[in-house]
């Protein structure tokens, strides 16, 4: 099956139920600590063989596996919780193959299916019955005067924040190179909108609809500063120097740490490379399902890691 390309305009509500394109080669991921992700591999590696699907399994977090499959495939499924799906989503966005989620994590906002679901729901995949929702995601480059110290793809978020000392953090911030302000504060958040709802939430910024094409720029308990949520165009530019006499620490996705010095500078933009997801639920789910999710988060015990 030929794959998408790696962008597509207009497009965020994706293909309609009923007139997707069928999946034949698929990659299952399981989590690698998480016990009962292997044996729901191979369950649903079995269960995809019956219908003549070729399917290869796989770990979440062995990238270099997963990144010589990855242009065999045309769906990956994604055993965990938001964390795994993060991941599986910075690997597959460039080839533009599309992840359906099965949640075995604590909120599950990325995934599409309980661990319940997927043998009522898995058929309808196959037969074409779902649509593909695309997310932007964030390009970051950080940089020591004229040296590139890293390149990063977010689908969450970029943050900029202090280490493990309690001393605020200034950040002199610049939109489309133009000085917006001087932060005084533990971090700054540059989220996309399905970031929304991850560490963005947690800092006090908006629950946007997490298909829109925007960035936010949200302030981590600011300190006689700006101290209010923004929302930029998809085609902004955030540019943050960082200014300290201590360690500052770059983070991607909540996942990926990397140590800046005093006057080291971070760029963001939006990537060109789009996260696409297998939908089965109408987009109304989302809404449906945000205050269950927020009220398990508060009522259960954690679970293992994502």
């Amino acid at each position: 099956m030929d794959k998408p390309p790696a962008t597509s305009p207009n497009s965020r509500e994706g293909t309609l139920a009923g007139h997707a394109p069928t999946l034949q080669r698929i990659g299952v991921l399981c989590h690698p600590k998480i016990d009962r992700s292997h044996k729901l591999a191979e369950d649903i590696a079995a269960a995809l063989s019956e219908r003549g699907a070729q399917v290869w399994i796989g770990s979440t977090w062995d990238e270099d596996a997963v990144r010589v499959q990855i242009d065999r495939l045309d769906l990956l499924v994604t055993l965990g919780g938001d964390g795994s799906m993060l991941r599986a989503a910075r690997m597959s966005a460039p080839h533009g193959v599309p992840i359906l989620g099965v949640n075995l994590g604590r909120l599950g906002f990325l995934a599409e299916v309980e661990p319940e679901q997927w043998p009522e729901f898995l058929p309808r995949v196959l037969e074409g019955g779902y649509r593909i929702e695309e997310r932007m995601m964030l390009h970051a480059e950080s940089r020591r005067g004229d040296q590139l110290l890293g390149s990063h793809e977010a689908l969450n978020d970029v943050v900029v924040s202090r280490g493990s000392l309690a001393r605020v953090v200034r950040v002199h911030t610049h939109i489309d190179g133009f000085h917006l302000t001087h932060y005084v504060a533990d971090g700054l958040i540059v989220s996309t909108a399905t970031g929304s709802t991850a560490y963005a939430l947690a800092a006090g910024g908006p629950i946007l609809p997490p298909t829109l094409d925007n960035i936010l720029l949200i302030p981590i308990a600011p300190h006689l500063s700006m101290n209010r949520a923004i929302v930029l165009d998809q085609g902004a530019t955030v540019d943050m120097r960082v200014v300290t006499d201590h360690q500052v620490i770059l983070t991607v996705d909540g996942q990926f740490e990397f140590t800046l010095l005093d006057g080291d500078r971070v760029t963001v933009t939006a990537s060109p490379h789009i996260a696409r997801f297998v939908r089965l639920h109408s987009p109304a789910h989302f809404y449906r399902t945000l205050m269950a999710r927020l009220r398990t988060a508060h009522d259960e015990p954690p679970k293992e890691e994502d």
